[in-house]
């Protein structure tokens, strides 16, 4: 028992592309230069994108979750909806509204974090990797305001990679602010592949986990085990980090089945609800980095930082590395390529007549 805690293309299109990568570098250099300056940061038009973002993932996931209906992973998702249905019905469910399809907000997330802040553990750590998500936010707070560096990815890893913050970074009072994806945005240091750091404590959101094994579900897409992967990629964790997930008590299952779970499934250490901790003492092995061969073309094709390490580790071992099978892209992710391809072929047409007249 647990304890309770192409073809090449004509001469002047290639100098149009060339000016398009400049053009590209130079606007990715100023917009890294210009978020030392929070004064400078948009954060109104970073939060409409977020936002757009997060409508257009989570209906991406409900046409995931239909499609898997009948398929081997039915049952995550028949777990997934039970749990989220709970808290809606059972008035548990707080905002973002609803619930479904994300790491949902819940009545008593902040004693949840509260708890979780009174661990040897959690005091004891310097630098703690907390999941952007709204659950966790007061978790988020008590690393900053512990004096602890914050190591938070940039939602659904689109924008870029992992950012950094401490509370010096931070103006006095914005802390709050801090804790939220536009405040990380606008205080954050973003980082690459080549950061040296070491985390000492992973928080992870969840909408379903089980004490008696430490197995876990998340909310589909896959995100936590890819920055797990990378993780264990740039060396900051190994199997001894310890990974805490905040849920609310009816979040907690008895019916995920070990022997069901794939490689890259996180699973967790430690459980902090609102009422209690649970140490699961869990033994399912933990991801020893990104399983490419789990990895479809299309999630590559959105992710721009995995795309960066594939080819980082293919030029260092000389070797391809495997990829998995094609997965059929939501309606709203299909549109969304075809209005890029569109608007990058206009984009070189007028480069091709700039540079032709």
């Amino acid at each position: 028992m647990p304890l309770l805690f192409p073809a090449t293309p004509p001469l002047p299109l290639c100098r149009a592309a060339r000016a398009s990568r400049r053009a590209t570098a130079s606007v990715a250099s100023a917009a890294r230069n210009s978020s030392s300056s929070s004064a400078s940061f948009d954060a109104a038009a970073f939060e409409a994108e977020r936002l757009r973002l997060d409508a257009a993932a989570r209906a991406g996931m409900e046409s995931t979750a239909a499609a898997a209906e009948a398929g081997p992973r039915a049952w995550k998702w028949a777990i997934r909806k039970r749990v989220w249905d709970a808290l809606e019905a059972e008035g548990i469910a707080r905002d973002p509204r609803p619930v479904h399809h994300r790491i949902p907000n819940f009545d008593g997330a902040p004693a949840a974090a509260d708890a979780l802040g009174r661990l040897d553990i959690f005091q004891n750590s310097h630098c703690v990797k907390v999941n952007p998500d709204t659950p966790q936010k007061q978790v988020r707070f008590l690393t900053l305001s512990g004096d602890k560096k914050l190591l938070t990815p940039q939602p659904r890893l689109r924008t870029g990679f992992f950012s950094v913050m401490d509370s010096q970074m931070i103006p006095v009072g914005c802390i709050p602010e801090a804790c939220t994806s536009v405040g990380a945005a606008k205080y954050g240091r973003p980082i690459g592949l080549d950061e040296s750091l070491k985390v000492d404590l992973i928080v992870i959101g969840s909408v379903a986990v089980d004490p008696s094994s430490g197995a876990r579900l998340g909310k589909g897409e896959g995100f936590a085990e890819l920055e797990y992967g990378m993780l264990r990629y740039m060396g900051a964790i190994d199997d001894s980090t310890m990974i805490v997930t905040t849920v609310h008590d009816k979040q907690l299952v008895d019916d995920i089945p070990v022997e069901k779970l794939l490689v890259h499934d996180v699973p967790v250490d430690i459980i902090c609800t609102p009422t209690q901790v649970i140490f699961t003492k869990t033994t399912i092995p933990k991801p020893q980095g990104i399983y490419w061969e789990k990895l479809s073309p299309e999630k590559l094709g959105q992710i721009r930082i995995l795309r960066e390490l594939k080819q980082r580790i293919e030029q260092e071992t000389g070797t391809m590395l495997p990829c998995g099978p094609s997965e059929k892209l939501p309606p709203t992710a299909q549109r969304k390529q075809r209005w890029r391809r569109r608007r990058r072929d206009f984009c070189m047409l007028l480069l091709t007549v700039s540079f032709t007249q």
